[in-house]
């Protein structure tokens, strides 16, 4: 089955845009980013603009994170997948990134959701924007992520995460540091 993205949430004062993939079958049906209740998107997002994210509408969510200079997208904007996961995407239709990060003014940082989105929008981007690689916040990722033995207690690698909370500390530290660059101004 063919599905298509949203628009992107953006404004001339996006400084970070941060572009998933495609939305998955709980996002689409809810006509909403992150719409997945066990996607640990939003709750990042209020960690890393210490700000309350979770119990407002979505509408009210799209603002806070406009009002934080932080924009939405996804690389693909149609492809050919049955449910939600990345690794069944086929035949994708890229999103315009590079007209959209030529109408972004304030923009200074482009960071992808997971790896698919890196991978993908990394080769559109190319050297256009800066770029970020954020671990995936989807509840897939989680999943095999809680499904792995630990080796030692320790990360199993340069930049992996043991556990879920181990990914969603590693992500907000990578988007923490995006703030303290200017990208992401505090308020």
């Amino acid at each position: 089955m063919r599905k298509a993205g949203f628009p992107p949430v953006v404004d001339a004062n996006t400084r970070v845009l941060i572009l998933g993939s495609l939305p998955g079958e709980t996002s689409l049906a809810a006509q909403q980013y992150y719409g997945n209740p066990r996607n640990a998107f939003w709750r990042l997002m209020e960690g890393v603009l210490d700000a309350p994210l979770v119990p407002l509408a979505y509408e009210a969510r799209l603002a806070a994170l406009l009002a934080h200079s932080v924009g939405l997208w996804d690389v693909i904007a149609e492809a050919e997948r049955p449910g939600s996961l990345d690794a069944a995407i086929r035949d994708p239709a890229a999103n315009d990134l590079l007209n959209l990060i030529e109408t972004l003014p304030a923009l200074r940082v482009v960071a992808f959701n997971g790896g698919t989105a890196a991978k993908l929008g990394g080769k559109l981007i190319g050297e256009r924007a800066a770029t970020i690689a954020l671990p995936s916040s989807s509840p897939a990722h989680a999943a095999r992520l809680s499904s792995r033995r630990p080796t030692s207690g320790a990360n199993s690698g340069p930049g992996s995460a043991p556990d879920p909370a181990g990914r969603a500390r590693l992500q907000e530290i990578h988007l923490r540091t995006a703030r303290a660059w200017g990208s992401i101004p505090s308020h």
